[in-house]
């Protein structure tokens, strides 16, 4: 079985095709800029080059119908046909709570995916736009969705639910729901297949740190807690997301700055995280490269960054009363050792022993970076949320 993977977001397609008989990638790549002045399609070939394609690409059915052009091009394709592939395979951002696990696509889902607009406003009409697209374009094909929310439906009221008046929940829904359900469900999985251990008995700490992150806890196989809210903006510092703010911070500001919700929305999602205090950069490897220099605003964002994701950790262990594994995946948390080592450090009394020599040198592939001694196994997994899309699109389509 063939499956088409897609990851549409405001201005990029992300796409792997997946032969499932083997579980190899078979075609992967991105268009970006889609809308914008030099959008283009790029992919990498079977030798190792990249190949790079220009082109005029105004929307998101525009995007898709390059893609499956390439897909089945004379000089660049993998297929002979789309009648090739079986199915296709979407991440949706917001499911609310509507969905608790992947499901296949109808006209019921689409309308359901459509009233969670309002509490995602910039994720769910591109993820809409490619399901829309894939009809358009491949007919009466299965699609099914792979929401990042799914996971974290598990969550009793008491972590869901915030200290707001209920009648605000049962009209409009606010609660947390939690975002990258899909990289921790895979990384918490791959952890317990690696070392043996049956998922279902274990207690586990999943940190995805990238340029968004979020933590799981995660219990007997199921999410008990998560750190990104209603929207992705709560929890860790990110790269250019506040995380964690006193919300009379934000009344504060829209008084004295005469600002909207919209510009303070603009303010917390796009200005703020590691960009808004080190007045650097939202990448952790140009915040770095400042602190070398001596820039103290860069430091404080470093160790503002680190410090939230070991405070997360100690909550979460209070939540799950101790834990098994804590996992390390994400950009940041897959190929950034001296984060991992600052994270894990003063955290004996935790159980956790880093074996210093492992994790500087592990990146980005699997490995367990912990003593033999550690009570807590301490685990890099990176993450393949399309992997996991791809598996969940195969079972749905083979029922």
């Amino acid at each position: 079985m063939k499956i088409l993977v897609l990851n549409c977001g405001s201005s990029s397609i992300k796409y792997k095709l997946f032969d499932m008989a083997t579980n190899d990638v078979i075609a992967q790549g991105a268009i970006e800029k889609i809308g914008l002045k030099g959008s283009f399609l790029k992919f990498p070939l079977p030798n190792g080059d990249k190949v790079v394609l220009e082109g005029e690409i105004l929307e998101h059915k525009a995007g898709i119908e390059y893609i499956l052009g390439v897909l089945t091009s004379e000089k660049y394709g993998c297929i002979k046909s789309l009648s090739e592939i079986d199915a296709v395979g979407h991440r949706v951002v917001h499911g609310g709570e509507k969905f608790n696990s992947s499901v296949l696509i109808d006209d019921e889902v689409i309308h359901k995916v459509v009233e969670c607009i309002d509490i995602a406003p910039l994720h769910n009409p591109p993820n809409l736009a490619g399901i829309y697209a894939v009809q358009e374009l491949m007919g009466d094909i299965p699609q099914v969705g792979v929401f990042d929310t799914a996971f974290h439906q598990t969550m009793e009221p008491m972590a869901y639910m915030y200290g707001i008046p209920y009648s605000l929940y049962e009209k409009y829904g606010i609660r947390r729901y939690g975002f990258h359900g899909t990289s921790h469900r895979y990384v918490s999985r791959r952890a317990c297949e690696m070392l043996g251990v049956p998922y279902e008995d274990q207690k586990i700490i999943s940190t995805h740190i990238g340029n968004g992150g979020s933590l799981a806890a995660i219990k007997n196989g199921k999410s008990v807690d998560t750190s990104m809210g209603l929207t992705p903006v709560e929890g860790l510092l990110m790269g250019t997301r506040s995380g964690d703010i006193d919300a009379g911070v934000l009344s504060f500001i829209m008084e004295k700055e005469n600002i909207g919700p919209q510009t303070v929305s603009t303010l917390v999602n796009k200005h703020s995280g590691l960009l808004g205090v080190s007045g650097v950069s939202s990448d952790m490897r140009e915040v770095q490269a400042a602190m070398r220099q001596g820039n103290e605003k860069a430091k404080l964002a470093f160790d503002m960054f680190e410090y939230r994701i070991k405070k997360y950790i100690g909550s979460y262990a209070a939540a799950l009363g101790g834990f098994d594994i804590l996992i390390f995946t994400g950009g940041i948390g897959e190929n950034h050792a001296i984060s991992r080592e600052i994270i894990c450090k003063d955290m004996e009394f935790m159980g956790i022993e880093l074996d210093h020599e492992k994790n500087n040198q592990t990146q980005a592939v699997e490995a367990i970076i912990s003593t033999p001694q550690s009570k807590v196994t301490v685990m890099v997994v990176p993450t393949d949320e399309e992997f996991m899309i791809a598996s969940d699109t195969m079972a749905i389509v083979s029922k």
